[in-house]
């Protein structure tokens, strides 16, 4: 039979995946309304935010109740640190996604945008990293974790070129400025998004190595 400490290990762990998996579908919910694909409900969009809002907390609440009354050992200690980390992470990318769909309602002739910067494969790139950012916590595998960095690099490339060609795009039609702006703003909260599922990787790298890692370091060991 499992300890009460066990129990209390497991059920963080699903919360962990639970709250993830929202995350992953609020991003998906947002790439849909930047590039005007049917999406759920304005409610249903609400609820998850809140229901991320609740897990994280609700997170924070099982690692205080385990360091209250258990004395974790190093690897489980990790875990619970990495957790309450990754928690924070993840409520900020649900948050982030809820910018990107406000923001994506501001930008008039989108489709043209879109098409003409290939939006499009930078949002699905970012799909992609949330995708591997659940991953990597459930299978806690350095292979992924390295795949999440070289993602992410990509990504903050992709962004850098798209803005750039955007601010001359503004700088040649007036008209655009608006739409322009707001497709920027996408872009960043976008970008950060990447940041964060790099941050996740990281405290995971930390939860099964033990070791503080940056992804510029990491990539120089692949």
């Amino acid at each position: 039979m499992a300890s009460h400490f066990e129990i209390e290990l497991e059920k963080l762990k699903n919360v962990i995946i639970k709250i993830g998996n929202l995350a992953e579908s609020q991003l998906s919910e947002a790439v849909k309304a930047l590039l005007s694909e049917p999406m759920a409900e304005k409610k249903e969009v609400k609820k998850t935010e809140e229901k991320i809002d609740k897990l994280d907390v609700k997170i924070d609440e099982i690692c205080q109740t385990i360091f209250a009354l258990q004395q974790p050992v190093a690897s489980d200690l990790r875990f619970i640190m990495a957790s309450m980390q990754i928690s924070n992470e993840i409520e900020r990318i649900g948050d982030l996604a809820m910018s990107v769909i406000k923001n994506s309602k501001n930008i008039k002739d989108k489709h043209d945008l879109i098409i003409k910067f290939n939006v499009s494969e930078l949002a699905k790139q970012v799909e992609q990293i949330t995708v591997k950012m659940n991953q990597c916590f459930l299978d806690r595998s350095e292979t992924t974790i390295g795949e999440i960095f070289v993602l992410n690099n990509s990504i903050k490339k992709g962004t850098d070129d798209t803005i750039h060609n955007l601010m001359n795009e503004m700088k040649s039609n007036s008209k655009a400025v608006v739409s322009g702006m707001n497709l920027v703003m996408v872009l960043k909260h976008l970008e950060r998004i990447s940041e964060h599922c790099t941050n996740i990787a990281e405290h995971v790298h930390f939860m099964i190595k033990a070791k503080i890692i940056k992804h510029e370091k990491f990539d120089d060991r692949q």
